[in-house]
């Protein structure tokens, strides 16, 4: 599975070069770049399911590592600032994994 058909590539790749350096990633400026904030929740809800890659219907923090991957081949992965902070901006419920409403809230936000 993939963004085909959800985001625009151009999008994408645009929301990723914003955030190829260490550290630079912020969850709300990628989310509005690569067009998901805009867009519905079911469609937020099929990204969800993208990146949660073990299907177990949580991204846990491996899978929020790798995050950038999941939306370009090549991209890099978060650092672990980067990733606990997400992880801290998504998990409401401190259950530490995100789930998809949980998800929706936080591209949303």
């Amino acid at each position: 599975m993939s963004f085909a058909g959800v985001l625009a590539d151009a999008d994408v790749k645009a929301a990723l070069a914003g955030c190829a350096a260490a550290d630079s990633f912020n969850y709300k400026t990628f989310f509005k770049a690569c067009g998901l904030a805009a867009k519905s929740h079911e469609e937020v809800k099929k990204a969800f399911f993208v990146i949660d890659q073990d299907q177990s219907g949580f991204i846990e923090e491996d899978e929020l590592k790798l995050f950038l991957q999941t939306f370009g081949a090549g991209a890099r992965e978060l650092t672990a600032a980067e990733t606990k902070a997400f992880l801290a901006a998504g998990d409401e419920d401190g259950d530490g994994m995100i789930g998809v409403d949980e998800f929706v809230t936080l591209v949303k936000a």
